[in-house]
């Protein structure tokens, strides 16, 4: 007799592929599982890894920002026709010859303080990321740039005790609206001295020209030159210690120092770095360390606060093996890098409310994206360390975070900047197909043909139509805490571009364009 076929050979197909199904996810789990227990744990060795092309396009036109805010004779480095040679007579006064550098923002300003600052961040960028730098043909542009700032640095500093730290009134410098190239004004020096100290900004520049000395090691001249400047300076900054915000109270309305301390710790771990002295390393775990170190304390990077960067800094050293790393001192400056690591990930049970509803960190409504930018180089940086030297996991009050969870951070924050936010628009000018139109900028906001002045030139201010000139690479402000963002030449909050966010976006980019080891040493 024929039985009726039934459900029951079905089933037991069924349930032959849901058996199968299991242990195949079961298998997957735990390959997964083992994958993420073990990140970190061996190095990660090699050259860089494949390239990830959204960040080198957006490095590429990064870094072509700091090309447009060069003074001095152009030549064949001039690489837009709407800019030509200006400031050529910068220092004449005193003998000096200040023509390089680079203009602070959208004015025609030289500030010291932050034009030290990029340089710092620029020449660290490029000993950490050179190589992946190279695999998109900008370690050249980089070092280009770098040294186009050093050079300033080193003629600004004429003898032991004497820093010119600006060029320019910003007075008189604010009341014009015109391009570099037909300036005529007065652009008087300032400088810090003995009797007029400036501790912050000379300990800046004195990190600036110890950095840039191992950027530049392979011309034993001149990176033996910015080293001897760079010790100088430094002992200047320690000796005659005083806030330039208080012996040039005028400064104070554009770049006001919050302290000195941490330009100290900075400058002193930068020296370290460069000549191997256990003199600045005592200098920064000792009793300097203890009143300024503020550790344990999570802060944020910027050109006022060098902190976070500090600890970032020397918190390598403990994880390459480093034959001091025994010192507690040092230990404390990894704890507190910890801390600042901890409170960027936005699921640690630290994790700083300072943030936008979409993720992008907030400090300031003035040039909201320095903090997010500068805090995702910092991360960027913190997990190649921990990938590189098999560190598999960063503990937050209990909490397990691995060296991927610090990159995500970082990519979501350059994501941000570069068109993945409400307003759907990039940041970065010249990037995608949506970007800031009015940039507040004077060079770009004129037409190189234009025969404007001084005073006659607020006409291009206030023109309804979008500037001539694209501003490319530049890093705006940025939108404010409800995530608007008012594209307006005059809205010099949002619309501003500064050089310092130039060398923290390049820093940014450049670690996340492809991935590779981490150096063990900059020498």
């Amino acid at each position: 007799m024929r039985v009726k076929p039934s459900s029951r050979g079905c089933c037991w197909w069924f349930l032959v592929v849901v058996t199968l199904a299991l242990v195949y996810d079961a298998i997957v789990y735990t390959v997964q599982k083992k994958t993420e227990e073990s990140e970190g744990a061996a190095p990660i060795t090699g050259p860089p890894g494949a390239i990830e092309k959204k960040y080198a396009d957006a490095l590429k036109i990064a870094m072509q920002f700091f090309d447009i805010q060069r003074s001095a004779e152009l030549g064949y480095c001039n690489k837009f026709s709407w800019r030509g040679d200006s400031a050529l007579t910068d220092g004449s006064q005193a003998k000096l010859d200040l023509s390089k550098g680079m203009y602070d923002a959208g004015d025609l300003m030289k500030f010291g303080f932050p034009m030290a600052f990029t340089a710092t961040v620029l020449s660290w960028a490029i000993l950490e990321y050179g190589g992946q730098m190279a695999v998109v043909n900008q370690l050249d542009p980089a070092q280009d740039s770098l040294k186009w700032i050093t050079d300033y640095l080193i003629n600004a500093h004429p003898e032991e005790n004497v820093l010119y730290v600006q060029v320019g009134d910003p007075e008189i410098d604010h009341g014009c609206w015109e391009r570099p190239e037909v300036m005529s004004e007065k652009r008087p020096l300032t400088q810090i001295n003995t009797s007029s100290p400036g501790t912050e900004v000379a300990a800046e520049t004195a990190a600036a020209l110890a950095s840039a000395s191992l950027v530049f090691k392979s011309d034993s001249r001149y990176s033996s030159a910015l080293l001897k400047h760079a010790k100088e300076l430094f002992t200047f900054a320690d000796k005659y210690r005083g806030s330039y915000s208080e012996s040039i109270p005028e400064v104070s309305t554009y770049y006001n120092s919050t302290g000195y301390g941490d330009e100290l710790l900075w400058a002193a771990s930068w020296l370290y770095h460069a000549t191997g002295d256990k003199s600045y390393l005592q200098y920064v775990t000792g009793k300097n360390g203890e009143v300024f170190a503020q550790w344990g304390s999570a802060t944020w990077f910027s050109w006022d606060n060098k902190l976070a960067g500090t600890q970032v800094l020397l918190s390598r050293l403990t994880f390459f093996g480093n034959k001091d790393t025994s010192n507690s001192g040092l230990q404390m400056y990894r704890k507190t890098a910890e801390a600042v690591m901890c409170s960027l990930i936005p699921d640690s049970p630290t994790a700083t409310q300072s943030r936008t509803e979409s993720g992008l960190i907030w400090v300031s409504e003035w040039n909201a994206l320095q903090h997010p930018v500068a805090s995702a180089f910092l991360a960027s940086l913190y997990s190649d360390y921990m990938r590189s030297s098999g560190t598999a996991k960063l503990s937050c009050n209990g909490y397990s975070y691995k060296p991927s969870d610090l990159r995500k951070f970082a990519k979501s924050q350059a994501d941000y900047v570069l068109g993945n936010n409400p307003m759907k628009m990039s940041f970065l000018v010249g990037y995608g197909e949506n970007y800031p139109q009015y940039v507040h900028h004077r060079g770009a906001s004129i037409p190189a043909d234009a025969k404007t002045g001084c005073k006659d030139g607020w006409t291009w201010l206030e023109r309804k139509e979008p500037n001539p000139n694209v501003a490319t690479g530049a890093l705006v402000g940025g939108p404010f805490f409800n995530e608007k963002f008012v594209d307006d030449r005059n809205n010099s909050m949002q619309a501003e571009p500064t050089t310092y966010n130039g060398a923290v976006i390049v820093g940014l980019l450049s670690g996340l364009v492809t991935t590779s080891s981490a150096v063990p040493s900059f020498t």
